[in-house]
């Protein structure tokens, strides 16, 4: 009984040895640049990498321009601030009154194109 029992033990050991070795010839295959999926996978893998860069990149560049627009809103609110400050002090100001222009007079060379200008022609 032993015999037989070690007998399969052995068999079984070569039956997984051999499986093994099956295993690692596909593996070895699986994983060859040329004809297997390794090739892809590497260049998957240079893609991810240079998208990454990228993508830090941009990140870097999104978070200048955030901080570029923000300083231009502070700006423009302080300008916005003092605009209506003006605004507001306009209308305490008296109103001017409407004068009509002053009379061409024709003695000077110029006379007649002044007094188009003041007609409107």
């Amino acid at each position: 009984m032993d015999l037989i029992a070690d007998i399969l033990l052995a068999a079984g050991a070569f039956g997984a040895g051999f499986y093994c070795f099956i295993l690692s010839r596909r593996l070895n295959r699986f994983n060859d640049l040329e004809k297997g999926v390794g090739g892809p996978l590497a260049v998957l893998s240079a893609q991810v990498d240079d998208l990454t860069k990228t993508l830090t990149q941009a990140q870097a560049t999104a978070n200048m321009s955030t901080m570029s627009l923000d300083g231009l809103t502070e700006r423009a609110e302080a300008v916005a601030k003092r605009l209506e400050l003006l605004v507001a002090s306009m209308h305490d100001l008296p109103e001017a009154e409407t004068r009509k222009p002053e009379p061409v007079q024709e003695d000077t060379p110029l006379g007649p194109i002044f007094r188009r200008r003041a007609e409107g022609a």
